[in-house]
């Protein structure tokens, strides 16, 4: 399934690794050196703090969200409610 996490990105639920809260990077030292490693290596990347609450990482790429954490995680609870009643109905 798929799943919005804003400014029209759509990323599939599966290859979510982590979801991080934007005001927890302020707060742990190795979550801090992940960010800025990342933006050193995108040099087009630019930043709002104000603008972005959630980090949502993934195999291949760091997406900003401009959602909340709860926000993302309640869409995954329904995503993973839906994909556990898909599994049932192609069972029967």
């Amino acid at each position: 399934m798929f799943m919005h996490i804003g400014h029209d990105q759509v990323i599939r639920s599966e290859e979510i690794i982590a979801m991080i809260n934007q005001q927890d990077i302020e707060t742990s030292s190795i979550n801090e050196e992940m960010i800025d490693f990342v933006e050193h290596q995108d040099d087009e990347l630019e930043l709002d703090d104000d603008v972005i609450k959630t980090i949502v990482i993934t195999k291949d790429n760091v997406y900003y969200s401009p959602l909340s954490i709860l926000t993302l995680k309640k869409r995954t609870s329904i995503l993973s409610v839906l994909n556990q009643q898909m599994d049932y109905l192609e069972e029967n």
